[in-house]
């Protein structure tokens, strides 16, 4: 929490002298009762004494003014928004090591299933478009705030071919280009998530790095286990091993983050994560009202308290 006004604090100086104010009358008040009745007959001239109930209306009271002290210096805290006209795109790999059963039902069908609890996820003001990528790439849909073709897209494709991780980055950088107007450029990302490493096209850290200059974080999602295999059109056994030091690599030259996931659940959780994170800027905000407020209920709790104990205000 940060402060507009810190100068303001220097007010809450004014609660400890408070107290020390309000001690100074208490131990009056126990002088002028001794002095009214000594221990030896002050049970029978004050059979009751309100204990502790005495202080708890001061002590709200004292609480209302630290709180008060705090709303003058206008104290901030910092929040996670929804981006305004963000854009995200989803790089999906769809090259026949996608068809790889260690992650269940597939690789493939895990990913759409997780692809689909992100668009769930993201707010509805920010565009998300979709490329899927094997040896070329292919434009899904551009970003947009229709969730239903994107779904689709998605939802249609099928696994074969080889990887070409840098190409598809670029497409993706390409589409968040062509939705920037001159002079702007909102919050943009992409969520590139493959199994294999890059066998064609670009380099991807290459294009990573460009990414970065145009400030676009690439958030890259190793899917699989190492030693899983796949059969080929000729019943042959091929290595399907996840490269997730390629993917870690391109997302720390973009500045984005690199996850690796062996499991379907492990899978949605992390789009469930990007869909909050990557779709929202931290923004500080003023929170004196909420500040001010509670001063007055905290006012309000200690009168109320007060006029049911010993009806009066103090």
């Amino acid at each position: 929490m940060s402060f507009q006004a810190p100068a303001f604090l220097i007010a809450l100086l004014l609660v400890p002298l408070a107290a020390i104010a309000y001690g100074a009358a208490q131990r009056r008040r126990r002088a002028a009762v001794d002095a009214f009745a000594g221990p030896a007959v002050r049970a029978s001239a004050l059979p009751r004494t309100p204990g502790w109930r005495r202080h708890a209306p001061i002590a709200l009271y004292g609480l209302a003014l630290a709180a008060l002290a705090v709303a003058l210096a206008r104290p901030e805290a910092t929040i996670a928004v929804p981006s305004e006209q963000a854009s995200i795109v989803l790089a999906i790999d769809r090259s026949g090591s996608m068809r790889a059963t260690d992650v269940q039902p597939t690789r493939l069908e895990a990913m759409q299933t997780a692809a689909g609890r992100f668009l769930d996820k993201v707010p509805r003001r920010v565009k998300v478009g979709a490329v899927a990528f094997n040896t070329k790439t292919d434009v899904l849909e551009a970003p947009t705030t229709d969730r239903a073709p994107v779904r689709a897209a998605i939802d249609g494709l099928t696994a074969g071919g080889g990887t070409a991780s840098g190409d598809a980055l670029a497409a993706s950088l390409d589409l968040i280009r062509r939705g920037q107007t001159a002079g702007e450029q909102p919050p943009a990302a992409v969520v590139l998530i493959s199994d294999g490493e890059s066998t064609a096209g670009r380099d991807p850290q290459e294009v990573a790095r460009e990414a970065s200059e145009l400030g676009v974080p690439v958030y890259t999602v190793a899917l699989g286990t190492a030693g899983a295999t796949i059969e080929d059109a000729k019943g042959r056994t091929q290595p399907a091993d996840p490269d997730p030091e390629t993917l870690q690599a391109m997302a720390e030259a973009s500045g984005g983050q690199s996850f690796a996931v062996e499991d379907a659940d492990q899978l949605t959780a992390v789009y469930d994560r990007l869909g909050s994170q990557v779709a929202t800027e931290r923004e500080p905000r003023e929170i004196t009202a909420a500040f001010a407020g509670g001063a007055l209920v905290l006012v309000a709790g200690g009168a109320l308290l007060s006029l049911h104990w010993f009806r009066r205000i103090v």
